[in-house]
């Protein structure tokens, strides 16, 4: 019966949403499973962000079956067991509390009306769904295991995501003339470099450094903590507009959801997981930015900070980051480039695949080609403080071996280095 009754809205949504194409290619509308999306949208839709509970079940069944499941009345033991089956061995497979738990926050918002409703509003502003298995899709917030995204609502070019590596520029909403002209600075010059400027589309230094990538004729992306089909804040419509135009406006949340401050923390998860590195430009001692580096530095991915006066209290945050947080002092973005080893789009060499240039620097192989370990390893590694096997146990989640053995693939590819007791990113020539 549970099953009739996906079907049954799966059949309704079929020519309301609009899905990215799959990466095995081909016309999208000869290979999307519309049953399976519509099931992921659904589940989005009656979560908040970063659920976990939700995250390991789908893992472990699919979206279709756990959305049946909630359609149909299953409890949490019913779920529990169906997991058990399907991995007798699985030790991380959400127990039937948990999940009972999470079927009573999610069942209160089974609303198949308002769903309906928030697809159509999706389809009247072009938004559409990229889903994990989408050519768009951005691998790296993988990173944030069970806590990561069942799906994205984009509104612009969702290629915009994957097609070169991002730098998160973040900082406070109320920038000083100081940190808006760092922030036009970094966001020029990154793009310059090829990178895509990533940020949250807040006043002030998101703001900013959306508006310098654009000026720039570069690629920017812009997460927001509500739906796609209401841009946040009202005052950046125009500019969200724009950036729609050229690059991304992407949410994990569904059309008609308000942005809350729940919200607003786990979108800052999603910025520092699909960027290669996060900056902060300025913040105070409160700024919402800091919340967005710490997620960085929780993923293991290099972490800069721009210092500012002594005096200021907008760069006390900035200070913090590096005195506390292991943060890289940068001041433009060369040094900015340098976190993520100058990997940006080749800009001496376009004729090539198999290496990326930056300012006429020697070449780097190109990173397409490594696995999931031997990314995450990569990130976790810096320039200039050598890292431990234990440290980069602990950045990227992976056991010893593994990140021995990536480590052992990076040092063959040129991309890691032993340095004394440790191990760093290979420093450009």
């Amino acid at each position: 019966m549970s099953g009739d009754i996906l079907a049954a809205l799966a059949a309704d949504l079929a020519d309301a949403i609009a899905v990215v194409r799959p990466r095995s290619g081909g016309a999208a509308s000869a290979s999307i499973d519309v049953e399976e999306a519509v099931a992921t949208a659904l589940l989005g839709y009656v979560s908040e962000p970063g659920d976990g509970v939700l995250g390991k079940i789908v893992g472990m069944l699919g979206a279709r079956p756990v959305a049946a499941g909630l359609l149909g009345g299953r409890s949490g033991a019913e779920l529990a067991e169906r997991a058990a089956a399907h991995d007798p061995g699985g030790l991380d497979a959400p127990s039937a509390r948990e999940l009972a738990a999470g079927l009573a926050r999610w069942r209160p918002r089974l609303d198949e009306a308002a769903f309906t409703r928030s697809v159509a509003q999706a389809a009247r502003v072009r938004a559409r769904l990229l889903l994990t298995a989408d050519a768009a899709w951005p691998d790296a917030v993988a990173d944030l295991g069970a806590h990561a995204p069942l799906a994205l609502w984009v509104r612009g070019r969702s290629a915009a995501l994957t097609e070169a590596p991002g730098i998160a520029l973040v900082g406070a909403r109320a920038a000083t003339g100081y940190g808006e002209h760092v922030a036009i600075e970094a966001s020029a010059g990154l793009v310059d470099r090829g990178f895509t400027v990533v940020s949250g589309g807040a006043y002030g230094i998101d703001g900013t450094a959306h508006r310098s990538a654009l000026a720039a004729g570069g690629t920017t992306v812009a997460f927001l903590a509500g739906g796609v089909d209401r841009f946040y804040p009202a005052g950046h419509e125009t500019l969200l507009g724009r950036i729609a135009e050229t690059g991304a406006v992407v949410s994990e949340l569904s059309c008609g959801a308000a942005p809350t401050r729940w919200r607003f923390l786990q979108r800052n998860r999603l910025i520092a997981a699909a960027s290669r590195a996060t900056v902060v430009l300025e913040a105070g001692m409160r700024s919402g930015s800091l919340n967005t580096a710490g997620h960085a530095a929780a993923l293991g991915r290099p972490l800069g900070a721009v210092p500012g006066p002594v005096t200021s209290p907008a760069s006390a945050g900035c200070h913090r980051l590096l005195r506390e947080f292991d943060a890289v002092c940068v001041t433009d973005a060369a040094q900015m480039a340098e976190l993520v080893g100058d990997a940006a789009v080749g800009l001496a060499d376009e004729s090539r695949d198999d290496v990326v240039r930056v300012d006429g620097r020697a070449p780097l192989p190109a990173l397409d080609g490594l696995t999931s370990p031997e990314r995450r390893v990569l990130d976790a590694l810096a320039a200039r403080r050598e890292r431990t096997i234990g440290e980069l146990v602990r950045s990227t989640g992976l056991a010893p071996g593994a990140v021995m053995g990536a480590l052992g693939a990076l040092d063959a590819t040129g991309l890691a280095a032993r340095s004394g007791e440790g191990w760093v990113r290979r420093p450009p020539d």
